[in-house]
């Protein structure tokens, strides 16, 4: 079994929650608590969520983490 990681970001929308909420409905762990942090480019604040997962395949660096 591996356990692999990803970090879930978005502008502060309900956009953003339905992310975390899609990869938890999916198998995926929150990991940790959300961040949030102001992007003064853009004029919003960003979130933050890392989630984990154990799947029962060998990592790799091209797979694509939000489809496992």
């Amino acid at each position: 079994m591996t356990t692999i990681y990803r970090c879930i970001t978005d502008d502060d929308t309900s956009s953003f929650c339905h992310r975390v909420s899609e990869a938890l409905s999916r198998g995926w762990r929150l990991h940790g608590s959300p961040s949030m942090a102001f992007d003064p480019v853009k004029g919003v604040m960003r979130m933050a969520q890392a989630v984990t997962k154990d799947i029962q395949a060998e990592y790799h660096p091209d797979m694509k983490l939000g489809q496992q």
